[in-house]
């Protein structure tokens, strides 16, 4: 098994044996990897089918996407998108699937898409809540629907924070089970997506009042194990008004699972500290400590090294060593970096290079193993959405709906810029030959189309 990017990271992600069922998910899986080179065909989870932000996986053949689209070209469908949600499309079985909540936090919405048509056939209500707390930043950073969904063979699952988690049947779009009863107070919103593992649907929890872990039994919906964070606060005596609010304490990143000499390993980071746990037992195997907080972009893992970014005010990226027990603050910290590092798009490894982009669009390439910077530079507009890897290309997405593709490499060199209206605050996903990409108001596929215009779908879903 890879210790990389390797195709069979999808074992460790989301398969199991325990049932026919999911016994029949892993063959599908195993023979999509059997298979290559061959581009993967589904985006099951918010950061692609590795959780590394790769659409294809090495020495598969290119997926085929555009270089260049807008709102004239290359759109095979466009489908308006109620009420507001950042949280990314998820693809797999001719079907897209995110969420969506009204702007007060009232009502929450799953939305299930043709992949093909982008016709809307299950718009399902799922969760209500009759005092939201109102968010505290904002409502253009975040929602009530960012947190993105998982989805494997016959389910989807879908996550709002405290305010509920649920298992679809996406064959009828019904609910197979919900949990409302799982407490965090997220103050500024809910923003952690979930992720699959063997039977388990993990949830992360950072909020004011409560920090942790818990793992859900995909079957029935019941808590399998929870862990709390470990970290001492220390906090009680902190003047200012974010350590009243409890800000100090709160996090917003998803975790990623790996596998490292054979064993699984989840790297979350949290505030004042980064993690590893088993994923099975939600075990903690060890933690690296650090004085910041709402960290929110995913972990990477590769060339041996794990990388972290810790954080809101500080926002450090680290390079860390990934085995150890305890507290190794002191002996796995290979390497940091901390200057105009992205601290809500996650970085994206490429062929040894890091590549991270602060919200402001200042870019800049590192190399994994060192630290060094290779270059740095600047691309249009501000960010937040996570940059992905296809076809040989980087593709940024800022917020004010330009996508910038970049030749990977030791220089900057811009391949492209394509505009599409609203703005990116969602990460897109990549299935077939087409991106998904979520504007602030639209859901989009874009498939090169050459020698004919595109049909366009902009019918809009009733609820």
């Amino acid at each position: 098994m890879s210790d990389d990017h390797g195709p069979f990271v999808l074992h460790s992600r989301g398969l199991s044996n325990v049932n026919r069922r999911r016994l029949l998910a892993f063959l599908a899986l195993l023979g999509l990897c059997l298979s290559l080179p061959a581009a993967n065909a589904d985006w099951p989870e918010f950061r692609g089918p590795r959780g590394d932000g790769h659409a294809d996986a090495p020495g598969a053949k290119p997926v085929g996407l555009p270089l260049h689209w807008s709102e004239t070209n290359n759109v095979r469908w466009k489908t308006t998108i109620p009420f507001r949600g950042w949280s990314t499309p998820v693809v797999m079985g001719g079907q897209v699937w995110l969420t969506t909540a009204t702007e007060d936090g009232h009502d929450f919405f799953a939305l299930g898409l043709d992949a093909q048509t982008g016709q809307v056939h299950f718009n399902e209500k799922l969760f209500h809540s009759d005092n939201p707390e109102p968010l505290g930043n904002g409502a253009s950073m975040n929602g009530y629907a960012t947190p993105s969904p998982a989805i494997e063979p016959g389910r989807v699952y879908v996550h709002f924070g405290s305010f509920g988690t649920a298992c679809l049947d996406t064959a009828t779009g019904k609910p197979i089970w919900k949990r409302d009863d799982l407490r965090c107070r997220h103050y500024r919103g809910p923003s952690s997506s979930l992720v699959l593992f063997d039977n388990l649907v993990i949830l992360t929890m950072d909020g004011v009042d409560l920090q942790y872990l818990v793992a859900l039994d995909q079957a029935t919906g019941q808590t399998v194990w929870k862990t709390d964070r470990s970290v001492a606060w220390n906090d009680e005596n902190v003047p200012g008004q974010m350590a009243r609010d409890g800000d100090l304490r709160k996090a917003h990143s998803t975790p990623l699972i790996v596998t490292i000499a054979g064993q699984p390993r989840m790297f979350s980071a949290g505030a004042k500290a980064a993690y590893a746990y088993d994923p099975r037992t939600g075990k903690e195997l060890w933690k690296v400590q650090y004085n910041d907080w709402s960290a929110a972009p995913v972990p990477v893992y590769g060339d041996g090294l794990v990388f972290f970014v810790t954080g809101f005010t500080r926002g450090d990226l680290l390079a860390v060593k990934p085995e150890g027990q305890g507290d190794v603050t002191d002996k796995n910290v290979v390497w940091k970096f901390n200057t105009r590092v992205g601290k809500y798009s996650s970085p994206l490894l490429v062929d040894g290079l890091l590549y991270t982009v602060a919200e402001e669009g200042f870019l800049t390439c590192l190399e994994a193993t060192s630290g060094q910077v290779v270059w740095k530079g600047r691309i249009p507009g501000k960010y937040a959405a996570s940059p992905i890897y296809a076809d040989g290309r980087l593709y940024f997405f800022n917020q004010q709906g330009t996508a910038t593709v970049l030749k990977p490499g030791r220089a900057l060199e811009v391949l492209a810029t394509n505009t599409l209206n609203d703005g990116f605050m969602a990460s897109p996903a990549v299935a077939d030959k087409a991106l998904f990409l979520r504007t602030r108001t639209h859901l989009y596929r874009i498939e090169a189309t050459p020698g004919a215009e595109a049909a366009r779908h902009t019918g809009t879903p009733s609820i």
